[in-house]
């Protein structure tokens, strides 16, 4: 779980995002651009991060408050789990990333599998539907994230890295290189292999 402080801030981010969508008053939208600019301080102060760079990422964001969601394919051929090296951070993950506007969930996990790693797929089952902030993903993120991981069917293509990756390969559970705790856990792979070896089993979820 993440520390109660940072639950706190982003629930007063989310509380201010809200407040500022529909308060009409000068009064209340001083008060809660005031809770945003606190949220901002408490990540900064707790987590080190950025308070600008927090208020500049809070300041863009509008509308009702929701989770995020972040989609990961998962592809075996055999008993090899697709994996790409993430040039940011130099470790390794399930290729996949943020789902855009008007894609539906399908067409967000082939597109991510396909740019990340050069292969083709078809979706072909939701294995879980994580909380991030429940399964101890490093560093923290001041939004609250919901990770999709969606079994793939490998069609064709070949490993082709991309602007965010450097390297794709195949990995067997017993030879896993260093993941990226920002994307995906031990755990979280150790349950999608057995999703594999148990295919009729249904989704997991927070």
């Amino acid at each position: 779980m993440e520390p109660r402080w940072l639950i706190r801030a982003k629930e007063l981010q989310a509380i201010a995002q809200n407040g500022l969508t529909y308060a009409k008053d000068q009064y209340d939208i001083e008060r809660y651009t005031r809770l945003r600019e606190i949220a901002a301080e408490m990540m900064a102060e707790q987590g080190g991060m950025d308070e600008n760079a927090l208020l500049s990422i809070f300041t863009r964001e509008e509308g009702y408050a929701t989770p995020k969601v972040d989609v990961r394919g998962v592809v075996f051929r055999g008993d090899e789990l697709l994996l790409v090296r993430e040039k940011e951070d130099g470790l390794w993950t399930l290729p996949g990333g943020w789902a855009d506007p008007n894609e539906s969930l399908r067409e967000a996990v082939v597109r991510e599998v396909w740019e990340e790693s050069g292969f083709e797929t078809e979706a072909v089952k939701v294995l879980a539907i994580f909380d991030r902030a429940r399964h101890g993903h490093r560093p923290f993120y001041p939004f609250h994230v919901y990770k999709i991981f969606v079994m793939c069917e490998l069609l064709g293509g070949k490993a082709t890295p991309s602007m965010e990756t450097t390297e794709v390969e195949f990995f067997t559970r017993d030879n896993l290189p260093s993941l990226s705790p920002a994307r995906v856990t031990v755990n979280q792979i150790d349950r999608l292999f057995y999703h594999h070896i148990h295919a009729d089993l249904p989704a997991d979820f927070d």
